[in-house]
């Protein structure tokens, strides 16, 4: 199984959540063990050589690769939630939306200096969401030692953000 057939196993839904919006729905990748594998495969052999210690996953599909790498690669598993929805102490970062501002955060006990973090999500659009996960670890003064991400949306040029680190994307959309 290649990228190829990878991007097949993706559904695209025409029109969610709101008109002229392609929705890529990752349920159907989900669906398949091969292919889930094959997605956790990739990721664990292309970051294999970067004594991984923390896989930080990012609300809330990022948690079902985040959970199944930590797993494979034997690190510990960060959360990133939504504003209010982590009990402990956390660090927060906002990041701007198209309409507005947003915040995430992470417990702040769960990242210590020198820790050599994966970061992890489903997809990457504008990149807020990674960006703002990447100044939490940072400011925690762990390294990140790469980002992983299952689909790109190239067009929306999120990526540009994420040049300095070892950014891998296995899925790219280069249009709507």
């Amino acid at each position: 199984m290649n990228i190829d057939d990878l991007k097949q196993k993706i559904r695209n839904i025409p029109n969610f959540p709101k008109p002229g919006i392609v929705f890529r729905d990752i349920t159907t990748l989900l669906d398949d063990v091969e292919a889930f594998r094959k997605v956790i495969d990739i990721y664990a052999d292309h970051f294999q050589d970067k004594n991984i210690n923390k896989i930080v996953a990012i609300e809330s599909r990022g948690f079902i690769f985040g959970g199944a790498l930590a797993y494979k690669m034997d690190a510990a598993f960060v959360p990133v939630r939504k504003l209010g929805k982590l009990p402990g102490e956390t660090i927060k970062k906002e990041y701007e939306l198209e309409y507005g501002v947003d915040a995430l955060e992470m417990h702040r006990d769960a990242i210590r200096a020198g820790d050599n973090v994966l970061i992890v999500d489903d997809l990457m659009a504008t990149g807020g969401t990674l960006a703002a996960t990447c100044g939490m670890v940072e400011k925690l003064g762990a390294n990140i030692a790469g980002i992983a991400v299952l689909i790109e949306l190239s067009f929306l040029k999120g990526q540009d953000k994420f040049q300095k680190y070892d950014y891998l994307p296995l899925i790219k959309y280069d249009s709507e």
